[in-house]
């Protein structure tokens, strides 16, 4: 009987610690850790109005857009979210060119500076990747399979201003 009673107060014991353990886990990602994002990306290379747009975190989101410029006329678009979900994953939410959105949940973070997100049931992007390297360079990245192959494209980014058309007042 004095065994059993020392079996069951070691389980006891063993259950309060766990519980205790549960409620020192770390609080889930925040967007706070991409703040670093805010401001205007060009893409290097590309024709005037292709880039980024990231506003400042807020309210637990950071707000993006994208757009993609060619031959002078924009070719592709996107609006971005990237927030904390329901079950506390950090997300990248993306709606391309009218689309419905996609989420992307936040795979791995690498370094402070370079986050991962993925969906394996999406073909292509299944991952997309930022990559700051200083205050002015972004590498963001999509990856995936394009026709059943492995297929990557790059988008090397710099820092710029963001533009303001010039305010009108009414007479």
């Amino acid at each position: 009987m004095q065994r059993l009673i020392t079996t069951l107060l070691a389980a006891l014991m063993g259950m309060g610690a766990a519980q205790a353990a549960e409620k020192a886990a770390p609080p889930p990602d925040t967007v706070d850790k991409l703040a670093w994002l805010a401001g205007c990306w060009l893409v290097d290379g590309a024709e005037p109005g292709s880039g980024e747009q990231w506003s400042t975190a807020a309210g637990g989101t950071i707000l993006g857009t994208s757009r993609t410029v060619k031959g002078g006329k924009t070719t592709a678009f996107e609006f971005v979210q990237i927030r904390l979900t329901e079950p506390g994953q950090l997300a990248y939410i993306v709606q391309p060119s009218g689309q419905p959105p996609v989420v992307f949940n936040l795979l791995r973070q690498d370094k402070p500076n370079e986050f991962i997100f993925a969906n394996l049931d999406n073909d292509f992007p299944s991952r997309i990747i930022y990559r700051r390297d200083s205050e002015r360079i972004l590498h963001a990245s999509i990856t995936g399979s394009l026709k059943g192959k492995p297929a990557t494209i790059d988008f090397p980014m710099t820092r710029g201003r963001c533009e303001a058309a010039p305010l009108t007042r009414a007479k």
